[in-house]
């Protein structure tokens, strides 16, 4: 497989939130930032927003791709359809995913990336997670783009019809929980939890933050009995920052599981992450 992207359908005004989801608080950030970051974190390519016409986002981190849904009122497919007709040639795979999902973890993206990947002949992934289908938590070959747009123009809008047409791999929650990182770290697939109404965001905004740990390096570190490593709960690398008694700022990187850097305070943090902080300047 040359590579894996993500798509994240932004949607528009939900009528039982109230509100558009994509802008709801989260943490320090917002539902559309989070979900975004976390999808990016796990697949190898771009990541594409798929917004209702003329719809105002959150700030997003650079390299987002924001295409615009073409037809309003046409339903997760044409949102799918957009997203995938995005992609085309830049990746051959995406895990597909509503904007309103605020546990998602890397490690089930990957999860599902993988069966796509590595089962030839497969085109979707399906996750059939704590008692139902999610079409909106799956991984899709991007060549799909062209069948989801011809169901949307016949106003065939449920994603049944486009598994209709395809190869699709069924995932249960044991099939999943078989990933023993996925299993390890998310092991009630909390990932596909999302909120539909304000209670649900009430209740899920609730919940402890994410527990994560964090170690201070070089001239942070020094005279600092606190340095780590030590467990705490943060949502988002500035959220960490804070934990750790730091500024996120200029002066200061951090680096996801010794690998991914960033020095965007906005990033989301995932159950098991393990944050290090170093200084930026010259000799830190």
């Amino acid at each position: 497989m040359a590579g894996s992207a993500g798509v994240v359908l932004a949607g528009g005004q939900s009528s039982r939130m109230g509100t558009a989801k994509a802008a709801l608080e989260w943490h320090g950030s917002t539902l559309l930032r989070r979900t975004v970051g976390i999808v990016a974190r796990a697949a190898e390519g771009p990541v594409v927003v798929v917004r209702a016409s003329g719809q105002d986002l959150p700030n997003l981190p650079e390299g987002t791709v924001v295409v615009d849904d073409p037809r309003a009122g046409k339903g997760p497919v044409q949102g799918i359809a957009a997203g995938l007709a995005a992609l085309s040639g830049r990746a051959d795979a995406a895990f597909v995913c509503s904007t309103d999902m605020p546990f998602l973890h890397p490690a089930f993206v990957r999860r599902v990336l993988r069966v796509v990947a590595e089962r030839e002949g497969t085109d979707v992934a399906l996750p059939v997670a704590r008692g139902y289908r999610q079409p909106l938590a799956a991984a899709y070959r991007v060549s799909l783009a062209e069948a989801a747009e011809r169901l949307v123009k016949e106003d065939r809008l449920r994603p049944a019809f486009l598994f209709e047409q395809c190869v699709v791999a069924s995932l249960d929650d044991d099939t999943l929980r078989q990933d023993p990182v996925l299993a390890a770290l998310d092991p009630d697939l909390d990932s596909v939890l999302n909120v539909n109404t304000p209670a649900d965001y009430q209740q899920a905004h609730a919940r402890p933050e994410p527990e994560v740990t964090i170690q201070l390096f070089g001239t942070l570190a020094r005279g600092d009995s606190a340095r780590g490593p030590r467990a705490v709960r943060a949502a988002t690398v500035d959220a960490a920052a804070r934990a750790a008694g730091l500024t996120f700022d200029r002066h200061v990187t951090a680096a996801l599981n010794g690998d991914q850097i960033t020095r965007d305070g906005t990033a989301p943090l995932a159950t098991g992450d393990i944050v290090f902080f170093m200084s930026a300047d010259a000799g830190g």
